[in-house]
């Protein structure tokens, strides 16, 4: 079997050590990087045959990696993988560029087989997120605007996403790989820029606008 080169790209170290750790023998992990410049650059050194690509990284996140790399007409190719299961994420950076998107809830040896798909050149979704791939493109409407949402940063959107799903701060710490308190600021925050005053009109929020 052709042995694939793969650049990790992620913002948590140990969330890249795990994923080396659950690779089969057919993945040859050639680097790491962490965020956009580092991995633009790295990119461009080692030229591997996929990326590996999270959707939220300080510097922009995985849609200005792909908007800088493929811009500059590289053959590389794309793989997301990602907490994120929102529409709005999965879409994005697929038109921006990427084979596939996959959650981080997949196990070690669907991720390998869905990095040896992507160097193939097939496309790669976890099931339920193929749906809103398959809407968007289909679709020949603009989204709506929506201010109050664009006034979330994407790290704010997930923290969002997941108070209104019923997870507790130290869940939701576990599950971004962030600190409790770094939870309660983004929580303040979102609160603060959507002019509302607890977690239960956050889902609210979160539930009328289909971010669960």
């Amino acid at each position: 079997m052709k042995t694939v080169r793969v650049l990790i790209v992620d913002d948590h170290r140990l969330f890249r050590s795990g994923v080396r750790a659950e690779l089969g023998p057919s993945i040859q992990v050639i680097g790491e990087a962490e965020d956009v410049e580092s991995a633009v650059t790295a990119i461009g050194e080692l030229q591997p045959d996929v990326v590996l690509l999270d959707v939220h990284m300080p510097g922009g996140g995985g849609q200005e990696v792909l908007r800088r790399v493929l811009g500059s007409g590289s053959q590389v190719r794309f793989l997301a993988l990602s907490v994120s299961d929102a529409a709005e994420d999965v879409i994005g950076v697929i038109r921006g560029g990427a084979r596939g998107y996959v959650t981080k809830t997949i196990s070690g040896a669907e991720l390998t087989d869905a990095i040896n798909r992507v160097s193939e050149g097939d496309a790669v979704f976890s099931p339920r997120l193929a749906g809103f791939v398959l809407d968007a493109f289909a679709s020949t409407e603009a989204p709506p605007i929506d201010p109050e949402l664009d006034s979330l940063t994407q790290r704010e959107r997930e923290v969002l996403r997941l108070i209104a799903r019923g997870y507790a701060y130290k869940e939701i710490a576990k599950e971004l790989f962030i600190s409790v308190k770094t939870v309660e600021t983004h929580v303040s925050s979102v609160l603060r820029k959507l002019q509302l005053s607890n977690r239960h009109e956050l889902s609210r929020w979160a539930t009328a606008r289909r971010l669960v």
